[in-house]
């Protein structure tokens, strides 16, 4: 009992720390409405993509946080995509406020997909939607979100996983593929519908990456094996399956790190440098904290001009731990490993 009650109390400071990049605590003043310079933008789980030469960043946040920028340097926040919570989500989620986790952006055939997550608090009490939109500009004339309501679930003591942290991926015959997850059993792959709105049929299940977990641990907790926040990236031959290890939302005392591992088919099976596969604990590292980011982590893969970037939250040592969007190019050593470049 003494082990379930550390785990959730450590799961629960996971999704409390989540919340708060979203609702100031009492006397820290709001959300800035003018432009900021990107080592300011406050930003949890970003995705990012470009249109018409503005670049939108999609976060975490009330509603689902958006940021805008011509030159990925100075960010302007806009709207965020939902006014009110979703009714589905107020349904399925007891409690649910309207704080959405861990948006997910693509494009493709005329539409902006937007996945993203619900979740109560410590619990695999989640799902995934999905919200499409014609355009990403505000100002344009068709620009309107519609939500198509719930594409995945998890529930307690049925599900061995947890329906976060999504992301839309097509193989090479362009099928769309979702990979999510966060604690738990790991890392999880299903093929969807053509209108992405639901699993294809029969549905087929994959595990593409965990860590180990405590046997003893009830399946309702979260478990110790602290892997989350699956990305997947073709590069090449290869599908890159980008993972985050340890804690986020800790402020000084966090500790995520992003790892990756590669595969010739999106479907895996992937394995890291060494040939450790991500299914059995393996992972390569990318990119840990240090003495000013104490941990970094979530990241999404961005192509832009023939260039690679990582798009990710760092936990910023110069601002009490607080979460600050961080985008650095990505480099590709001789063998076909992704490196943070120089700056």
């Amino acid at each position: 009992m003494i082990i379930q009650n550390l785990v959730a109390a450590a799961f629960l400071f996971h999704c409390l720390g989540a919340l708060a990049q979203a609702a100031p605590p009492a006397g820290r003043p709001p959300l800035p409405i003018g432009p900021l310079p990107l080592g300011a933008v406050p930003a949890h789980d970003p995705v990012m993509i470009r249109q018409n030469g503005t670049y939108y960043l999609f976060c975490t946040g009330m509603g689902i946080a958006v940021w805008s920028s011509k030159d990925r340097k100075t960010w302007t926040p806009e709207k965020p995509v939902f006014a009110a919570p979703p009714a589905w989500a107020v349904a399925v989620i007891p409690g649910f406020k309207g704080h959405v986790w861990a948006p997910d952006i693509s494009y493709a055939n005329g539409q902006y997909s937007l996945f993203y997550s619900v979740s109560a608090f410590g619990k695999n009490t989640s799902a995934i939607g999905l919200a499409t939109n014609q355009t990403l500009d505000p100002a344009a004339k068709n620009f309107k979100w519609v939500d198509h309501g719930r594409v995945v679930q998890s529930v307690p003591g049925r599900d061995l996983w947890n329906a976060i942290d999504p992301n839309l991926a097509r193989d090479a015959a362009g099928a769309p593929w979702l990979v999510f997850g966060s604690f738990w059993g790991g890392m999880k792959l299903v093929k969807l519908t053509p209108d992405l709105t639901a699993p294809a049929q029969p549905e087929q299940w994959r595990t593409v990456a965990r860590r180990p977990r405590d046997p003893r641990l009830n399946d309702s907790l979260p478990g110790d094996g602290a892997i989350e926040a699956p990305f997947i990236f073709k590069k090449g031959r290869f599908y890159y399956l980008f993972t985050s290890f340890d804690y986020c939302c800790r402020g000084p005392e966090s500790t995520y790190k992003m790892v990756v591992g590669r595969a010739t088919a999106l479907t895996g099976p992937y394995a890291d440098r060494a040939g450790v596969a991500l299914d059995q604990g393996g992972g390569t590292p990318v990119l840990a904290g240090d003495k000013n980011w104490f941990g970094v982590g979530h990241n999404a893969v961005c192509t832009f001009d023939n260039e690679d970037y990582l798009v990710f939250h760092g936990y910023d040592a110069a601002d009490r731990g607080r979460p600050k969007l961080r985008i650095e190019k990505l480099a590709w050593d001789k063998d076909g490993w992704p490196v943070v470049a120089a700056p």
